[in-house]
């Protein structure tokens, strides 16, 4: 059954769709519905994965999509808390910000400096994605009032922006690490 090596393509799909009924929850403070909707999204997460690298059912799709569904979750999740005042402005900003930069520098080094042949996540930056992960699920667990996690979420807060700003200059250098050896190998 050769169609079974898109199932993971189109469980991200999903999981990308499924954006739409978050934020409307989220927006409706049906937070119990939400953390419940977030929770599957992260099963999904780990279900096409495992299907991905168990079956050899890896894509350039794939690997383009799963990263973005997240990317995509988590910006749709923390532009609702800033709205509803839930979540600072400032730390939105500096992860948007942070993103931003990494999508600038490898467009450039990719059209100007030379191809990347991968791109695969730093360690920092994974930690800084489990955080922004964790931060949103304890504060949909808050806001469903399942259980107080005010002061853990002030702490993630902190965290957070840590991190963020640590994977971000990290990727930076990175970037210039790169473009150095790059024009290195053309002469």
């Amino acid at each position: 059954m050769p169609y079974l090596r898109h199932l993971p393509n189109a469980i991200t799909i999903a999981r990308m769709l499924s954006l739409v009924p978050l934020v409307w929850l989220m927006l409706q403070k049906q937070y119990t519905g939400a953390l419940i909707l977030a929770l599957l999204a992260g099963a999904s997460d780990g279900v096409d994965g495992f299907l991905a690298k168990r079956f050899d059912w890896e894509g350039r799709l794939g690997s383009i999509l799963d990263p973005l569904a997240d990317k995509l979750m988590m910006l749709c999740c923390f532009s609702v808390f800033v709205y509803q005042k839930y979540f600072p402005l400032w730390l939105f900003l500096l992860i948007v910000g942070r993103d931003v930069v990494i999508i600038l520098g490898t467009s450039y080094v990719n059209f100007f400096v030379g191809r990347l042949q991968s791109a695969t996540p730093t360690i920092v930056s994974k930690i800084n994605t489990a955080l922004q992960i964790i931060l949103i699920l304890t504060l949909l667990i808050t806001l469903s009032q399942l259980y107080d996690l005010t002061p853990i979420n002030q702490w993630l807060f902190i965290l957070v922006a840590i991190f963020t700003t640590v994977s971000g200059i990290h990727y930076v250098w990175l970037g210039f690490k790169i473009k150095k050896q790059i024009k290195q190998g053309r002469t």
